[in-house]
């Protein structure tokens, strides 16, 4: 993805007004528990700053999932120009859900803690600064992964992650304090060595495998360093699918030393390939699955697949060389 393709997007800035001189409309959806509780300050700052740029703007503070799904759906009957995302991934990823297909832009404004989506499209984790991108209008087209129906644009994963997650769920907390319940739960879930026995079809080849941990990403992940969760692009149409052979705590430990110097990949510990689509399936009838960080449960079998170029997103400008596709 050169910058010859990103110079090529249309920029929804430079874009006349319609013929009735009615204003640019852009939707806020914020998640109202991002940013420790920072929603309503980034509510005033946002539409202050996408007022003054010409904008007429609506928002909806969603508190729960059923909040932010009418926000989104009524943006997208009201052919707005943008639909911004305000808080982490998994609020990203909920957003995107309803968007992708369609020819609405994304806006993401970063307020989570990882914001792996918004790093891999080299958006700004400032507020001011990625409403400056949205604000400009460069957009391109991402691919996206789905599961059952279900939209994710970083990863969905089996096993121990999402068990982890349910761990921290029973006790949740706010700042530094999270992240000492995230070492708790990782741990007493290493110390229980859940073990998932699943069958995948990969290729149209029939594979048994007994595993802690499943991760299907929306692209292939660097897994090397401190950049081992970045991915180089997100158009490259695939899913790369990781399946982790190790199950004792001490290959477990190897296996994350290895990722982080860099020689995970042809590790006796962990199988990756590179998919259109996947089956997973189990003798239980429904699993437990993270999708960017949030958890439920779907039947069996999983069905995966990539979408590709099918969610468009505003991305800063050429010289930041984001990794995408244009619009």
């Amino acid at each position: 993805m050169g910058m010859t393709a990103v110079e090529q997007s249309e920029s929804v800035a430079s874009r006349p007004q319609s013929a009735a001189g009615e204003q640019r409309r852009l939707a806020i959806i914020l998640n109202a528990r991002s940013g420790d509780g920072a929603a309503p300050k980034a509510q005033l700052q946002l539409e202050a700053l996408f007022r003054g740029a010409g904008f007429d703007v609506r928002t909806t503070l969603a508190k729960d999932g059923d909040e932010l799904r009418r926000g989104v759906e009524e943006a997208i009957a009201a052919k707005v120009e943008g639909v911004i995302a305000g808080g982490g991934d998994g609020t990203v990823s909920s957003v995107a859900g309803l968007l992708a297909g369609g020819s609405i832009p994304l806006g993401v404004i970063p307020l989570g803690t990882l914001n792996h989506f918004a790093k891999d499209l080299h958006i700004p984790l400032g507020l001011e600064d990625a409403a400056a991108v949205i604000i400009a209008g460069l957009k391109v087209r991402v691919d996206v992964g789905e599961v059952n129906g279900r939209v994710f644009v970083n990863n969905s994963s089996l096993g121990l992650y999402p068990y982890i997650v349910r761990l921290r769920q029973q006790r949740p907390a706010r700042g530094p304090i999270k992240w000492a319940v995230a070492a708790w739960a990782t741990l007493k879930a290493l110390r229980q060595n859940r073990a998932l026995a699943v069958r995948l079809i990969v290729d149209g080849k029939a594979l048994s495998r007994g595993t802690p941990v499943i991760l299907v990403g929306n692209n292939e992940y660097r897994m090397a360093g401190f950049d081992a969760t970045a991915r180089e692009s997100l158009t490259g149409g695939h899913l790369a699918l990781y399946i982790v052979k190790a199950r004792r705590r001490g290959r477990l430990v190897r296996l994350g030393l290895k990722i982080f110097l860099g020689k995970a990949h042809g590790a006796d510990e962990l199988e990756m390939f590179r998919v259109d689509a996947a089956t997973i399936q189990s003798k239980h009838r429904r699993l437990s699955v993270s999708r960017d960080g949030e958890v439920g449960t779907l039947d069996a079998p999983l069905e995966y697949r990539i979408r590709p170029a099918d969610l468009s997103v505003f991305v800063p400008a050429p010289d930041h060389n984001p990794p995408s596709s244009p619009d």
